[in-house]
């Protein structure tokens, strides 16, 4: 199998469901090129493949979408206009004979800065409209836009979509997508478009969108660290043009495919006095099915495409034991039906296994919480972003191979502004100090290891045996079903 110019193919099995996971480097080959390992053949010995220092460690800078509210029933259609316009959509399974029409809302928000030189922005107006009683597992063409235009001259050209399959064990979409920390470069457009070329009936993606928080908000050039370059910054900036970019970047993907997103600490974008407003683009720019998961916010929710139950938590809002997020997850797992749905996969932004020094058991709190509760329903694989690396973990429980643990995956560099994670926190001298890698939110709950290889001690001295596989590399990874 020839590999896309600039990409790889890593491929693991995970007992019916076939991770594909191309990275920016090169083709990778099984070690004794035999054919693609299980789950039921770990735990593997951990592996790691060098970072190629021929490639850039980072990268240069350089519409419409689709969500799926309800895989058999449901769509939602966002777009931008300048100014607000009666918002409509209009669908058919025949091109160009559009029967289901549907009207929403506009709306519009602001990324406000109380400091002297900074610059205001207001959104042009973002449309939402809801097409239902549509078929599972059917092509749909439509357009979009200005219904109140004479002849719709104001609305889009014919698009398709087609509609992810009912829940049931043996319909599974074809492949699933996930990527994460994607931003807008070079690097980002490679890998959209081998994204595109894999086809995925579902794109999802795990945090970090647009890096919009990488630039001040007159714009210019962005940096890799936003307060190394600007230390006397009253407040992380965000230039929020680049949000309205990156729609446009992605439409041709997502006007077609449809996409699931989860925030990341680059989504929360503080504004006001101190900061006290987060997260405004986010929750203006895109559809998730809150109300029909019964969690009713966009920091997290869940889905069903086909066979698959997806879950999809905030690591940024409360994610304790006594909060509305944990209490909502413990009734959403219990109400999963494996006759229906035999897989369950859940996706959050930073990672909670993590042998890289970079983000090193940043969010321990968040997994001392909720892990046991994962575990307890059997979830099957965690992805995550976050650091910019990949890394597979073998099958792991609070720091031990189960094999009745998930499989965690950090597929974690899309392609975005800032750089490549290389170090590894067991590597001679990279193991960080207990209070480097502070979360942007919740508390520091970092442990030193009292048993194993690392009794005793913040950092393992070589890789730990949970981590299976780690590469230095940017890319995405493909869900195929078998």
């Amino acid at each position: 199998m020839a590999a896309p110019a600039a990409a790889g193919d890593l491929r693991f099995l995970l007992v019916g469901l076939l991770l594909v996971v191309v990275v920016g480097s090169r083709l990778v080959r099984p070690p004794d090129g035999g054919g693609i390992p299980t789950t039921l053949d770990g735990p593997f010995e951990p592996a790691t493949r060098a970072f190629d220092r021929a490639l850039r460690q980072g990268s240069d800078d350089v519409g419409s979408h689709l969500t799926p509210l309800d895989p058999s029933t449901v769509r939602s259609e966002v777009w931008y206009s300048e100014r607000p316009s009666p918002t409509a959509a209009a669908a058919g399974d025949v091109s160009g004979h559009y029967p289901h029409v549907a009207r929403g809302k506009a709306e519009v928000y602001s990324q406000l800065y109380p400091y002297p030189g900074l610059l205001n922005y207001t959104s042009g107006a973002i449309h939402h409209v809801r097409l239902r009683g549509l078929r599972p597992a059917t092509r749909y063409y439509y357009r979009c836009g200005d219904s109140s235009v004479r002849g719709g001259a104001g609305l889009s050209g014919e698009l398709s979509f087609e509609t992810l399959p009912s829940s049931a064990a043996a319909a599974y979409p074809r492949r699933v997508a996930v990527v994460g920390d994607l931003g807008l470069t070079g690097n980002s457009t490679s890998t959209v478009e081998h994204l595109a070329r894999n086809d995925p009936s579902l794109v999802v993606v795990v945090g970090d969108m647009t890096y919009a928080n990488q630039y001040r908000t007159t714009g210019g050039r962005g940096v890799p660290c936003f307060s190394c370059s600007f230390p006397d910054a009253p407040l992380r900036e965000s230039y929020q043009p680049r949000w309205d970019g990156w729609g446009r970047f992605m439409e041709p993907l997502t006007s077609r495919i449809p996409m699931m997103v989860i925030e990341g600490n680059h989504e929360i974008e503080p504004q006001g006095q101190g900061g006290a407003v987060t997260f405004a683009s986010y929750l203006a720019r895109f559809a998730v099915p809150s109300e029909e998961s019964g969690s009713n916010t966009k920091f997290y929710y869940s889905f069903n495409a086909g066979g698959i139950h997806f879950i999809m938590l905030g690591a940024y809002v409360d994610y304790n034991r006594t909060g509305a997020q944990y209490s909502w997850l413990e009734k959403d797992l219990r109400k999963i039906d494996r006759r229906v749905t035999p897989w369950v996969v859940a996706a959050w932004h930073p990672p909670w296994y993590n042998s890289y020094s970079s983000h090193y058991q940043e969010f321990e709190c968040m997994r001392q919480a909720m892990e046991g509760l994962l575990y307890q329903h059997g979830v099957d694989i965690v992805f995550s972003g976050h650091v910019h690396a990949y890394e597979r973990m073998n099958r792991v429980f609070n720091y031990t191979l189960d094999p009745c643990g998930p499989v965690y995956i950090t597929i974690g560099d899309g392609g975005n502004i800032e750089k490549i994670d290389i170090d590894h926190a067991d590597d001679p001298g990279k193991c960080p100090g207990p209070g480097d890698n502070h979360p942007e939110f919740g508390g520091v709950c970092h442990l030193n290891f009292t048993s194993g290889p690392a009794k005793g001690k913040f950092c393992w001295e070589k890789q730990p045996e949970w981590s299976a596989f780690r590469e230095s590399s940017f890319g995405h990874g493909i869900l195929e079903s078998l």
